[in-house]
């Protein structure tokens, strides 16, 4: 044998070795993805290739040296980091099994109340395909704070697997960057009502029934509602979703906001000249709430193309000194875009059924700032609307510190805690996530049904802006494992029935800010089911072991 080609052989395996005993990168099914950012939390949902019960998250301001570990020993994680700073950009890394991901960035939400807000909205994208890939790098590019996900993430049914393949796989770097708030489109639909959508996302349970399907939040001065305009127009059973109970929460839930801005989106448009047209249950049983409560702006997908209506008062354009509401189809994320087949009605301002491109919009003090940005970086449309706020309130003062004796337990799970705030004489007053409320530095409280539940302490003194403080309580029905309860198994791309692997809980908050029970900054603590490299080594050591016997033979 030719010794230049045994050697090149040889230095082949080598490489191949110690390419994947390195431990430098870790290859992930699943990179990770950034969910439920808040001002002091975030959760990082990431998959691995085999079953590992050491995974952690690092991460910290500019370096990565606090750890928090995950609870889950399967191959699929979602991370609560707790105890972060509002506003503040942190570095994190996934380490599994010895093996460590690139260092990603991510900045959490600001204080309520701060008002500069960069979001940017789009739908109808989750195709795999090259236009998907146009929007989601030009949104990355624009570095919005939020991304917020209108509908049919992942065609042709939501199964899945095309969750893997359409919508983590080909916007990987954004959502390692930039947290999602989706709400459902009808293509999640056709699979078992939206399951895969809940197993793969973890989403705000600030409604009644601590559902994933609609929800709220804040980010600075604007309050988002997220509507699943599917279980509106009947798509939904009962028992997962009714229009009445969202009808309720929304009602409630903008009546309460003290936000100044307020966003609303959801699938099925209330107003388009596109394919499906106006979608008028969505139209007439939620525009008078929005109308009611002065919510500013209304995103939807559902049509493929962008369309914007003028400012619309029930089932025509608002008059002269009246408040109406612009209603906008933002479609174009990456699916086919379908042509318009009549012409534009006198209530539309804009529609294009041409470029592919997402919202991005800025929301600084009175002026909310919309444009739609096409992937070749062009302007189609410009909306600016304008108010005037109140005198900003004085930032908030302190700091406040939530314990909690039982983060986790079967239902009815009682749950004591106790808020600790830097201001003497703070009224503390406490939201535990299911709709119920109370008063007082130390509280306790029943929760009755499974779920993850965000309990929010609001500590205020007079003269001063609030302080607010959450933890995370965990609650499995009697009996069970560590299922959410009503989010399916949440199996990986390729296991079948046989081969279970259930979203895990998100684990309670800890007592110690940003550290997971048990975690520590060592790798070791856990063990780890053969992964590629493992699986790959003594390949490669058998790879070598042959070219040795053969030259052997050939000498």
């Amino acid at each position: 044998m030719d010794r230049t080609k045994s050697l090149s052989l040889a230095a082949l395996a080598a490489l191949f070795v110690g390419g994947f005993a390195s431990g430098d990168a870790l290859a992930l099914p699943r990179d990770p993805y950034l969910q439920k950012v808040g001002p002091d939390t975030a959760t990082v949902a990431f998959r691995l290739a085999s079953n590992c019960s050491s995974a952690q998250v690092r991460y910290g301001v500019g370096n990565t040296t606090q750890a928090a570990r995950s609870t889950a020993t399967a191959k699929i994680h979602a991370v609560v980091l707790t105890g972060l700073s509002p506003g503040t950009s942190y570095t994190y890394s996934v380490d599994a099994c010895g093996e460590t991901t690139p260092a990603k960035t991510f900045s959490t939400a600001p204080v309520p109340g701060t008002r500069r807000v960069h979001f940017a909205a789009v739908g109808d994208f989750g195709t795999g395909g090259s236009d998907q890939k146009k929007v989601a790098a030009s949104m990355l590019t624009n570095k919005p704070e939020l991304f917020v996900a209108l509908g049919d993430n992942a065609y042709a049914s939501g199964t899945e697997t095309e969750f893997q393949t359409n919508l983590f796989t080909p916007m990987a770097a954004l959502l390692a960057q930039v947290p999602m708030f989706a709400t459902p489109g009808n293509h999640e639909y056709v699979t078992n009502e939206a399951q895969p959508y809940l197993d793969n996302l973890y989403l705000p349970t600030n409604n009644a029934e601590s559902s994933e399907r609609y929800y709220s939040f804040d980010w600075g001065h604007v309050h988002f509602v997220s509507i699943d305009s599917n279980c509106a127009v009947g798509l939904a059973s009962a028992s997962k979703c009714t229009l009445a109970a969202q009808k309720a929460f929304v009602e409630k839930d903008l009546a309460a906001t003290k936000q100044p801005w307020k966003v609303v989106f959801f699938h099925h448009p209330s107003w388009s000249s596109g394919e499906h047209g106006s979608q008028l249950t969505m139209r007439r049983q939620f525009g008078p709430l929005f109308e009611k409560y002065g919510v500013d702006l209304v995103l939807t997908g559902h049509d493929h193309d962008y369309e914007r209506s003028k400012p619309m008062l029930g089932d025509a354009e608002a008059g002269k000194g009246e408040q109406g509401i612009p209603y906008l189809v933002v479609g174009g994320g990456g699916a086919t875009l379908r042509t318009f087949a009549t012409s534009r009605p006198s209530w539309s301002v804009i529609r294009d059924d041409a470029a592919h491109g997402f919202l991005d919009v800025d929301v600084v003090e009175g002026t909310l700032t919309a444009k739609l940005v096409k992937t070749d970086g062009g302007i189609l449309d410009t909306l600016t609307l304008s108010k005037t706020l109140p005198a900003q309130p004085e930032a908030p003062r302190g700091t406040l510190n939530v314990a909690v004796d039982s983060a986790s337990g079967t239902a009815p799970h009682t749950a004591a805690f106790t808020a600790t705030a830097s201001q003497s004489g703070a009224t503390v007053t406490w939201d535990f996530g299911d709709g119920a409320t109370a008063e007082g530095t130390q509280a306790q409280h029943v929760f009755a049904q499974a779920g993850t539940y965000t309990v929010t302490a609001t500590a205020t003194v007079q003269g001063a802006a609030p302080l607010t403080s959450t933890t995370v309580v965990t609650v499995t029905s009697s009996g069970t494992g560590t299922t959410d309860p009503g989010t399916g198994t949440g199996e990986d791309p390729g296991t079948t029935p046989s081969d279970p692997d259930p979203r895990p809980e998100l684990p309670a908050t800890p007592t110690t800010p940003g550290v997971t029970p048990g975690a520590d900054d060592s790798n070791g603590g856990g063990g780890c089911a053969a992964g590629p490299s493992a699986a790959l080594i003594p390949a490669a050591a058998a790879l070598v072991a042959g070219l040795v016997r053969r030259r052997r033979r050939n000498r």
